[in-house]
């Protein structure tokens, strides 16, 4: 199974726990694939995924299985020749929008499970994974809000979030998805830059249970659960926004206890991810 992530280093403990709840839910190979770069912006500095923490993530991936790996690609050049130059000054990161480099990235495979960093896996997904995708560039869940607000086609809702994406990069490569997507990025400033280009380039989208990707709560059948923004009506009409690693939030606020095995252990590795930044 080929797993890809994308970001800098703001993102280390949920790339960290993200593939903590691969190792524990997957039965089977893991390859897992992280772009990361260095860029730096007039308004922003931001810097990469830490080497040693993809070494050390790499060592943890195969002690679980000898022919996992966890490795990492520099992306910076790449970036910085197809620069979405309306997009770098949006709320998100640059860094949200790598995914839509990976036709570039040389030894990527021609099949791809994209996460954010912010998803976790509950359940093994090889079902989900191993769909047939012939004749589709990706497949993935609608997004929750969405899928009311922005739609091509006004009868049908069709608008994925793009936090879970399954990418078949030899169909994307053919249509020339990604291409037109760092096109869109590149010339017009959007809210969601990422997600927004690829449903609006994509020809051919596969629509999945929401159990792939579940933005709102946790339910019986969440398979892989992604810790969005969500609106609450209650005491008043609000945002929330809780992320996996931000344990006490997770139990006071959403009072999800879930997790609390993967919690553990990632509490319990804490010293010797801390020692990876120390030697670095």
């Amino acid at each position: 199974m080929n797993i890809l992530y994308c970001g800098n280093d703001k993102i280390e403990e949920g790339l960290t726990l993200s593939i903590l709840s691969l190792l524990r839910n997957v039965r089977e190979t893991l390859h897992i694939y992280v772009l990361t770069m260095h860029i730096h912006t007039a308004d922003k500095d931001y810097d990469p995924i830490s080497g040693q923490l993809i070494t050390y993530l790499d060592d943890l991936a195969r002690q679980h299985n000898p022919d996992n790996f966890v490795h990492s690609f520099d992306t910076t050049e790449l970036f910085r020749s197809h620069l979405p130059a309306a997009n770098m000054a949006t709320r998100f990161t640059p860094y949200c929008m790598l995914r839509l480099f990976a036709d570039l990235i040389p030894g990527l495979p021609e099949k791809l499970l994209y996460l954010d960093t912010d998803v976790i896996c509950r359940r093994d997904l090889c079902g989900f994974y191993h769909q047939d995708l012939s004749g589709y560039e990706i497949a993935g869940v609608l997004d929750y809000y969405g899928r009311w607000f922005f739609r091509r086609h006004p009868m049908r809702a069709d608008y994925l979030n793009s936090g879970v994406l399954l990418m078949n990069l030899g169909e994307i490569r053919q249509t020339g998805l990604l291409q037109k997507c760092r096109q869109i990025c590149a010339g017009k400033k959007m809210f969601m830059p990422d997600q927004s280009a690829l449903n609006k380039a994509a020809a051919s989208k596969k629509l999945q249970p929401r159990r792939f990707n579940e933005q709102r709560r946790l339910r019986e059948d969440t398979v892989l659960q992604h810790f969005t923004t969500t609106f609450r009506l209650f005491p008043h009409l609000h945002t929330l926004t809780v992320k996996p690693w931000q344990i006490d939030k997770m139990h006071e606020q959403l009072n999800l206890h879930e997790y609390d095995d993967l919690f553990t252990e990632y509490l319990h590795l804490q010293p010797d991810i801390k020692a990876t930044k120390i030697r670095e």
